[in-house]
Protein backbone atom coordinates (compact mmCIF):
# COMPACT_ATOMS: atom_id res chain seq x y z
CA UNK A 1 0.00 0.00 0.00
CA UNK A 2 1.57 3.23 -1.19
CA UNK A 3 0.84 6.48 0.04
CA UNK A 4 2.01 10.34 0.11
CA UNK A 5 3.21 11.21 3.59
CA UNK A 6 0.11 13.58 3.90
CA UNK A 7 -2.19 10.78 2.76
CA UNK A 8 -0.48 8.10 5.16
CA UNK A 9 -1.09 10.51 8.41
CA UNK A 10 -4.96 11.06 7.39
CA UNK A 11 -4.91 7.59 6.96
CA UNK A 12 -3.32 6.22 10.30
CA UNK A 13 -4.88 9.41 12.31
CA UNK A 14 -8.05 8.13 11.04
CA UNK A 15 -7.56 4.42 12.48
CA UNK A 16 -5.93 6.08 15.97
CA UNK A 17 -9.55 7.78 16.15
CA UNK A 18 -11.03 4.59 15.70
CA UNK A 19 -9.55 2.59 17.98
CA UNK A 20 -8.43 5.10 20.87
CA UNK A 21 -11.57 4.59 22.82
CA UNK A 22 -13.17 3.31 25.23
CA UNK A 23 -14.56 0.14 23.60
CA UNK A 24 -10.53 -0.75 22.66
CA UNK A 25 -9.98 -1.53 26.57
CA UNK A 26 -12.41 -4.68 27.34
CA UNK A 27 -10.96 -6.79 25.37
CA UNK A 28 -7.12 -5.65 25.97
CA UNK A 29 -4.79 -6.43 28.70
CA UNK A 30 -4.82 -2.96 29.68
CA UNK A 31 -8.25 -3.63 31.23
CA UNK A 32 -6.63 -5.13 33.84
CA UNK A 33 -4.72 -2.11 35.21
CA UNK A 34 -8.41 -0.21 34.44
CA UNK A 35 -9.74 -1.81 37.28
CA UNK A 36 -7.26 -0.16 39.91
CA UNK A 37 -7.37 3.46 41.02
CA UNK A 38 -4.08 3.94 43.31
CA UNK A 39 -1.29 4.38 41.30
CA UNK A 40 0.74 1.65 42.28
CA UNK A 41 -2.22 -1.01 42.03
CA UNK A 42 -1.95 0.47 38.06
CA UNK A 43 1.76 0.49 37.77
CA UNK A 44 1.69 -3.82 39.58
CA UNK A 45 -0.94 -4.96 37.50
CA UNK A 46 -0.16 -3.08 34.36
CA UNK A 47 3.45 -4.45 34.39
CA UNK A 48 2.08 -8.49 35.03
CA UNK A 49 -0.41 -8.03 32.58
CA UNK A 50 1.98 -6.74 30.03
CA UNK A 51 4.67 -9.75 31.01
CA UNK A 52 2.17 -12.64 29.78
CA UNK A 53 0.60 -9.82 26.76
CA UNK A 54 1.57 -12.69 24.13
CA UNK A 55 -0.48 -15.05 22.22
CA UNK A 56 -4.42 -16.02 22.33
CA UNK A 57 -6.17 -12.55 23.88
CA UNK A 58 -8.92 -14.73 25.58
CA UNK A 59 -6.46 -16.65 27.55
CA UNK A 60 -4.00 -13.56 28.23
CA UNK A 61 -7.10 -11.68 29.71
CA UNK A 62 -7.90 -15.14 32.14
CA UNK A 63 -4.27 -15.32 33.10
CA UNK A 64 -3.91 -11.91 33.82
CA UNK A 65 -7.29 -11.88 35.76
CA UNK A 66 -6.12 -15.33 37.40
CA UNK A 67 -2.84 -13.52 38.76
CA UNK A 68 -4.86 -10.46 40.11
CA UNK A 69 -7.13 -12.90 42.20
CA UNK A 70 -4.40 -14.60 43.58
CA UNK A 71 -3.15 -11.32 44.44
CA UNK A 72 -6.01 -10.69 46.75
CA UNK A 73 -6.86 -8.25 43.80
CA UNK A 74 -4.99 -5.57 45.60
CA UNK A 75 -1.51 -6.16 44.17
CA UNK A 76 0.63 -3.53 45.59
CA UNK A 77 -0.23 -4.83 49.49
CA UNK A 78 0.53 -8.42 48.31
CA UNK A 79 4.33 -7.68 47.01
CA UNK A 80 4.93 -5.54 50.31
CA UNK A 81 3.26 -7.79 52.77
CA UNK A 82 3.27 -11.72 51.26
CA UNK A 83 5.55 -14.18 52.58
CA UNK A 84 7.09 -17.07 51.58
CA UNK A 85 3.52 -18.94 52.85
CA UNK A 86 1.35 -16.24 51.00
CA UNK A 87 3.49 -17.13 47.47
CA UNK A 88 2.32 -20.87 47.86
CA UNK A 89 -0.59 -19.95 46.76
CA UNK A 90 1.01 -19.32 43.29
CA UNK A 91 2.58 -23.18 42.63
CA UNK A 92 0.64 -24.38 39.78
CA UNK A 93 0.17 -20.34 37.65
CA UNK A 94 0.81 -21.09 34.11
CA UNK A 95 0.70 -18.89 31.26
CA UNK A 96 2.13 -20.22 28.18
CA UNK A 97 6.16 -20.67 29.02
CA UNK A 98 5.43 -17.92 31.92
CA UNK A 99 4.61 -20.21 35.16
CA UNK A 100 4.51 -19.85 39.23
CA UNK A 101 8.17 -19.81 39.26
CA UNK A 102 8.99 -17.23 37.28
CA UNK A 103 5.49 -15.16 38.87
CA UNK A 104 6.77 -15.71 42.48
CA UNK A 105 10.39 -14.06 41.44
CA UNK A 106 8.65 -11.25 39.82
CA UNK A 107 7.08 -10.34 42.89
CA UNK A 108 9.68 -10.71 44.98
CA UNK A 109 11.87 -8.58 42.35
CA UNK A 110 9.12 -5.71 42.25
CA UNK A 111 9.20 -6.03 45.91
CA UNK A 112 12.58 -5.11 46.12
CA UNK A 113 11.90 -2.49 43.67
CA UNK A 114 8.98 -0.95 45.53
CA UNK A 115 10.88 -1.35 48.43
CA UNK A 116 14.52 -0.31 47.78
CA UNK A 117 14.78 1.34 44.30
CA UNK A 118 11.15 3.61 44.78
CA UNK A 119 9.17 1.84 42.58
CA UNK A 120 8.71 1.21 38.66
CA UNK A 121 8.45 4.92 37.78
CA UNK A 122 11.71 5.75 39.81
CA UNK A 123 13.58 3.91 37.75
CA UNK A 124 12.16 5.44 34.48
CA UNK A 125 12.79 8.76 35.63
CA UNK A 126 16.18 8.71 36.28
CA UNK A 127 16.92 9.25 32.30
CA UNK A 128 14.39 11.74 30.62
CA UNK A 129 15.72 12.19 27.08
CA UNK A 130 16.32 10.44 23.61
CA UNK A 131 18.36 7.46 23.79
CA UNK A 132 17.30 7.19 27.16
CA UNK A 133 14.48 5.08 27.50
CA UNK A 134 16.51 2.52 25.88
CA UNK A 135 18.98 2.96 28.59
CA UNK A 136 16.28 2.96 30.95
CA UNK A 137 14.53 -0.36 29.93
CA UNK A 138 18.32 -1.96 30.31
CA UNK A 139 18.03 -0.49 33.50
CA UNK A 140 14.76 -2.40 34.77
CA UNK A 141 16.48 -5.12 33.34
CA UNK A 142 19.59 -5.18 35.53
CA UNK A 143 17.50 -3.83 38.56
CA UNK A 144 15.18 -6.84 38.03
CA UNK A 145 17.36 -9.49 38.10
CA UNK A 146 19.76 -8.26 41.04
CA UNK A 147 18.07 -11.25 43.55
CA UNK A 148 19.21 -14.50 42.99
CA UNK A 149 17.15 -16.28 40.37
CA UNK A 150 16.51 -18.82 37.59
CA UNK A 151 18.64 -18.29 34.46
CA UNK A 152 14.94 -19.06 32.87
CA UNK A 153 13.26 -16.25 34.05
CA UNK A 154 15.49 -13.56 32.40
CA UNK A 155 13.29 -14.19 29.33
CA UNK A 156 10.64 -12.84 30.20
CA UNK A 157 12.24 -9.49 30.91
CA UNK A 158 13.49 -7.61 27.73
CA UNK A 159 16.51 -6.10 27.47
CA UNK A 160 17.05 -3.64 24.04
CA UNK A 161 20.64 -3.32 24.69
CA UNK A 162 20.58 -7.06 23.52
CA UNK A 163 18.84 -6.51 20.76
CA UNK A 164 15.28 -7.26 22.07
CA UNK A 165 12.38 -5.29 20.60
CA UNK A 166 11.01 -5.20 24.28
CA UNK A 167 6.97 -4.89 22.85
CA UNK A 168 6.14 -5.79 26.21
CA UNK A 169 8.12 -2.62 28.05
CA UNK A 170 7.28 -0.37 25.12
CA UNK A 171 3.45 -1.05 25.36
CA UNK A 172 3.61 -0.86 29.37
CA UNK A 173 5.21 2.21 29.14
CA UNK A 174 2.80 3.90 26.83
CA UNK A 175 -0.15 3.15 29.01
CA UNK A 176 1.74 4.23 31.69
CA UNK A 177 3.12 7.82 30.11
CA UNK A 178 0.70 8.56 26.97
CA UNK A 179 -2.18 10.91 28.38
CA UNK A 180 -5.09 12.05 25.96
CA UNK A 181 -8.76 12.51 26.52
CA UNK A 182 -9.96 9.50 25.19
CA UNK A 183 -9.40 7.44 28.09
CA UNK A 184 -7.34 4.44 27.27
CA UNK A 185 -3.68 5.25 28.49
CA UNK A 186 -3.25 6.62 32.00
CA UNK A 187 -0.93 9.05 31.61
CA UNK A 188 -0.01 8.87 35.19
CA UNK A 189 3.88 8.96 34.83
CA UNK A 190 4.17 12.55 34.08
CA UNK A 191 8.30 13.09 34.08
CA UNK A 192 8.50 10.92 30.60
CA UNK A 193 7.61 12.83 27.76
CA UNK A 194 5.39 10.83 25.24
CA UNK A 195 7.95 11.99 22.34
CA UNK A 196 9.94 9.86 24.02
CA UNK A 197 8.69 6.63 23.90
CA UNK A 198 9.37 3.76 21.44
CA UNK A 199 6.50 1.94 19.33
CA UNK A 200 5.30 -1.85 21.17
CA UNK A 201 6.52 -4.03 17.81
CA UNK A 202 5.18 -7.40 17.25
CA UNK A 203 4.57 -9.72 14.42
CA UNK A 204 1.09 -7.83 13.94
CA UNK A 205 2.69 -4.43 14.09
CA UNK A 206 5.71 -5.21 12.11
CA UNK A 207 4.00 -6.79 9.23
CA UNK A 208 1.21 -3.98 8.71
CA UNK A 209 3.92 -1.55 8.73
CA UNK A 210 5.93 -3.24 6.12
CA UNK A 211 3.01 -3.68 3.47
CA UNK A 212 2.25 -0.04 4.61
CA UNK A 213 5.96 1.16 3.47
CA UNK A 214 6.49 2.11 6.94
CA UNK A 215 9.17 -0.57 8.27
CA UNK A 216 11.62 -1.82 5.53
CA UNK A 217 13.84 -3.89 8.10
CA UNK A 218 12.52 -7.72 7.99
CA UNK A 219 13.65 -8.91 11.87
CA UNK A 220 11.18 -7.80 14.75
CA UNK A 221 14.05 -6.28 16.86
CA UNK A 222 15.77 -3.09 18.49
CA UNK A 223 16.47 -1.73 15.49
CA UNK A 224 13.15 -2.17 13.64
CA UNK A 225 11.70 -0.51 16.25
CA UNK A 226 13.94 2.67 16.12
CA UNK A 227 12.94 2.69 12.39
CA UNK A 228 9.70 2.46 12.73
CA UNK A 229 9.15 5.19 15.72
CA UNK A 230 11.60 7.56 13.99
CA UNK A 231 9.20 7.37 10.70
CA UNK A 232 5.72 7.61 13.18
CA UNK A 233 7.84 11.00 14.60
CA UNK A 234 7.50 12.44 11.41
CA UNK A 235 3.61 12.32 11.30
CA UNK A 236 3.42 13.09 15.20
CA UNK A 237 6.47 14.65 16.63
CA UNK A 238 5.09 14.89 20.31
CA UNK A 239 3.15 11.51 20.63
CA UNK A 240 4.24 8.93 18.45
CA UNK A 241 3.05 6.12 19.89
CA UNK A 242 -0.54 6.66 19.27
CA UNK A 243 0.02 4.65 16.08
CA UNK A 244 0.18 1.75 17.85
CA UNK A 245 -3.07 1.95 17.96
CA UNK A 246 -3.78 2.05 13.62
CA UNK A 247 -1.31 -0.77 13.16
CA UNK A 248 -2.73 -3.03 15.79
CA UNK A 249 -6.11 -1.95 14.84
CA UNK A 250 -5.24 -2.55 11.46
CA UNK A 251 -3.58 -5.56 12.09
CA UNK A 252 -5.56 -7.76 14.48
CA UNK A 253 -9.14 -6.54 14.08
CA UNK A 254 -8.76 -5.89 10.14
CA UNK A 255 -6.29 -8.26 9.33
CA UNK A 256 -4.74 -5.86 7.31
Amino acid sequence: MKLEKTEMKEFLDAKVELYNRPAFIEYDPISIPHRFSKKEDIEISGFLAATIAWGNRKMILRNADRMMTLLDDSPFDFILNSDEHDLERIEGFVHRTFNSLDLIYFLKALKNIYKTKGGLESIFNEHETGESIKTSIHNLYMLFFELPHSKRTERHVSDPFKGSAAKKLNMFLRWMVRKDNFGVDFGIWKKIDPAMLYIPLDIHSGNTARMLGLLTRKMNDWKAVEELTEILREFDSLDPVKYDFALFGLGVNEKF
